[in-house]
């Protein structure tokens, strides 16, 4: 049998990506992981992997730089997006910027191996989704996202979408409408 293909594992959710890690191991995979962008630039130019899971949202940097700069030490590394917090916009921007594929969370590691098993089409122009959902849906989508990301604490939360916390308060109560 030939030499194990090697990935790289990078995401900041420790249960996430050791669990990823084992699973993709015991397919035979030579697997390296990283916690941050700055650890998966140090692995990455000690030994360039063959694919490359960068998760989008990480402290210490952005999983899009950091598919900018595996790029640019390895043009061959296939590198996968994988997220929590899936647009069209981030998506395009990472085909951009080199990505192969960008999948959202919850992927399992069947659907990871297939999105590295499957050939990109850069000459294939990618297709909006039939249902876009409505700017009412997007925005609260984001508040709550936001909110979720500063552990519950509407003032934090607020300071940080640069709203005032009862104006906050009034939008968390409103469902949107789903289109």
């Amino acid at each position: 049998m030939s030499q194990a293909r090697s990935i790289l594992v990078v995401d900041d959710d420790e249960t996430f990506r050791s669990r990823l890690c084992r699973a993709l191991s015991e397919r035979g995979l030579e697997v390296h992981s990283a916690k941050s962008p700055p650890d998966a630039l140090a692995l990455a130019n000690e030994e360039s992997p063959e694919w490359a899971l960068v998760d989008l949202r990480m402290p210490g940097g952005s999983g899009l730089d950091l598919v900018r700069e595996l790029k640019a030490i390895d043009p061959a590394t296939s590198v996968v997006v994988l997220t929590g917090y899936g647009s069209i916009a981030t998506a395009l921007e990472a085909v951009r910027l080199g990505a192969t594929h960008y999948l959202t969370k919850p992927a399992d590691v069947e659907e990871i191996l297939k999105a590295f098993e499957r050939p990109s089409s850069p000459e294939k122009p990618v297709e909006a989704p039939e249902e876009v959902p409505s700017l009412a849906r997007a925005e609260w989508e984001h508040i709550n996202r936001v909110l979720t990301d500063c552990g519950g604490n509407i003032s934090k939360a607020a300071r940080l979408l640069g709203l005032h916390r009862r104006s906050l308060q009034r939008k968390l109560s409103k469902y949107p409408v789903s289109r």
